[in-house]
């Protein structure tokens, strides 16, 4: 390049060195036209090599999936692995009492390897419908519905303020001895003075279903007692409680669900029976609602009423 220049120099002094300049000017031109062409080849390159990545990928999760599927469907249908032989028992000794000797005889006789084959064929092919009421057989009758079923605690109310969007509900804030208070929608908002709930005492069932009342999640129920001409007033716990304490009930000492089915109805099964007596004592047929240690739970001021 340098004698091409020198050449040209040589040659035209005047424009030799515009030239020379152009020359330089059009050669890096070319160089960088190149290196763009040789970039735009690889990039197409790129995008074709991960367009086949995409579709070995795609072809592999198609094999994955179809071999789980077999999976499951093999572990589904294969036959239950057969139950320990079971050894026939031994004859009676020759001086043995009678009264042993009958007792052993009661006993069913062995039986060959081909009934036994039989039994646990039928026993595979009724296995899946039997499941369901082996427990309700076992226990000889439906499962239990009282009152034991129901998980209610003493809960002290943090805050309470009037629903957004329902001016008949209230919106409370409860501390029930969990790591959090629990958010209680009640239809509170039209009857009561809600500034005098404000860090009260209240009996509330938190095994319920969570459920969103016009726009807000509730998380338990607060119990109240009312009479048919519309007073209503929130079920008091005993002198003493604190928030988390069990209101159990002595005739009925089982363990609540872990969460009340909507389709069980146990809550509709047994509102009937929870009334607030004459002394304004509350009360599951005749059992009151007691916190062990402490007291009854009753109506601040009602007597016979209903609990809901």
């Amino acid at each position: 390049m340098l004698s091409l220049a020198a050449t040209l120099i040589k040659l035209d002094p005047e424009d030799g060195e515009q030239i020379v300049e152009y020359l330089k000017t059009q050669a890096l031109l070319m160089r960088e036209k190149a290196l763009l062409q040789a970039s735009v080849r690889d990039q197409k390159k790129l995008l074709v090599e991960n367009g086949k990545l995409k579709k070995d990928i795609e072809v592999l999760r198609t094999q994955l999936q179809e071999k789980q599927r077999r999976r499951t469907a093999k572990a589904l249908f294969a036959p239950a692995p057969p139950p320990p032989s079971v050894s026939p028992a031994p004859s009676p000794p020759a001086n043995q009492p009678d009264g042993a000797t009958a007792a052993v005889s009661t006993n069913p006789p062995p039986t060959s390897s081909h009934d036994r084959r039989e039994r646990q064929s039928r026993r595979r092919r009724g296995e899946r419908k039997a499941r369901p009421t082996s427990d309700s057989l076992s226990l000889g009758a439906e499962p239990r519905v009282d009152v034991s079923r129901l998980d209610l605690r003493v809960g002290r109310i943090l805050s309470v303020r009037r629903h957004p969007l329902a001016e008949m509900m209230s919106v409370q804030e409860v501390d029930v001895g969990e790591n959090a208070p629990r958010t209680v929608v009640s239809k509170l908002g039209g009857k009561t003075n809600l500034e005098e709930l404000q860090g009260g005492l209240a009996v509330l069932l938190c095994n319920v279903k969570a459920c969103k009342l016009r726009g807000v999640v509730s998380q338990a129920r607060l119990l109240c007692c009312s009479t048919p001409d519309d007073c209503t007033e929130l079920l008091a716990p005993p002198t003493g409680s604190t928030p988390g304490d069990r209101v159990t009930f002595l005739n009925y000492p089982g363990d609540p669900d872990r969460e009340l089915q909507s389709k069980d109805r146990v809550w509709e099964l047994l509102q009937p029976d929870l009334q607030v007596d004459s002394r304004g004592v509350a009360n599951y047929k005749g059992c009151g609602f007691e916190v062990k240690g402490k007291g009854l739970c009753r109506a601040p001021s009602l007597t016979n009423a209903v609990i809901r």
